[in-house]
């Protein structure tokens, strides 16, 4: 299979229409997620998961009954599964926000799954309503599902990268407020207290080296890989790190893999594998992490 099929190209120009608008649909799942998911740490429970047909909530339950938000880019599709048997769905099509936001209510409340949320945008440059917002209202079917196969091989390749980690690690997180993917390492230590939103709070209460894949969004505006540290080490700005195509951005404070660079790799996922290896090991060495104990050593 060539580069082009596992790794198609996203250009962020051709797709942000759509992407602007899947971002705002996905806050509507993930905040009816946040109103009902148990509140596991650093914001765990409220992700959204890669699966075979797109992306998922987990189970949320309400009452006795449980029932599951699913993202279908295949059939192109919100699906909504109760643990009762009922089903619903609300086609994904280009229509507005807040059309979205009423037809999903709807179908749930016809299911006896009454939720309500604050239905304002979160970690967006301009915060919008999502019961009115108009505005945004493209779907193109074939860039939402190119995009969703592109997190299905970074969801591969993350979580084999994962099981080198015999510390505490995060499960592969789709974040809907920043719309990445991402997977996360503790060194086990507390991080020094910091201001901002509690969900921000909660997310770094600890000391972390994060990796994560995001479409494109300012100042970056183009699919790219990350990574960085919380808190920052001293010197991690200028440590090499691999392939040569990563730079280390000032303004994010975070390291970058363009993915144009990485899937006109040779060999895309070792190029991706070097950019966490790298990346990973130049934060957990200047952070005075505890490597021997927390990475898996090979037999």
């Amino acid at each position: 299979m060539s580069n082009d099929e596992t790794w198609p190209a996203l250009p962020y120009d051709d797709w942000c229409e759509t992407c602007q608008t899947l971002h705002l649909w996905s806050q509507v799942v993930g905040k009816i997620a946040l109103a009902l998911a148990p509140p596991l740490n650093h914001c765990w429970g409220v992700a959204l998961h890669v699966t075979a047909r797109g992306l998922a909530t987990g189970m949320l339950p309400q009452g006795s009954r449980s029932f599951v938000l699913a993202f279908d880019f295949i059939d192109h599709v919100l699906a909504i599964t109760c643990s009762d048997g009922q089903f619903g769905q609300v086609a994904l099509k280009p229509r507005s926000v807040s059309d979205f936001y009423r037809a999903l209510m709807d179908v749930l409340r016809d299911m006896g799954l009454v939720v309500r949320i604050w239905p304002v945008a979160v970690e967006v440059p301009t915060p919008v309503r999502l019961d009115e917002d108009t505005r945004h209202c493209s779907y193109e079917a074939a860039w939402a599902q190119r995009f969703w196969r592109i997190l299905v091989q970074v969801d591969r390749v993350f979580s084999a990268w994962r099981c080198d980690y015999v510390g505490k690690s995060s499960p592969v997180n789709f974040f809907w407020g920043s719309f990445d993917l991402a997977v996360t390492r503790f060194s086990g230590r507390r991080a020094p207290a910091r201001e901002g939103p509690a969900f921000q709070r909660e997310a770094y209460s600890h000391e972390v080296i994060s990796h994560g894949f995001w479409p494109g969004s300012a100042p970056v505006l183009e699919p790219a890989f990350y990574a960085y540290a919380v808190p920052q080490p001293d010197g991690l700005a200028n440590a090499p790190v691999k392939p040569a195509e990563a730079y280390f951005h000032p303004q994010l404070s975070e390291f970058i893999l363009p993915y144009a660079a990485m899937r006109a790799a040779a060999s895309p996922e070792s190029a991706l594998c070097a950019f966490l290896q790298s990346t990973w090991r130049a934060a957990a060495e200047r952070g005075q992490w505890d490597i021997a104990a927390l990475e898996r050593t090979p037999e």
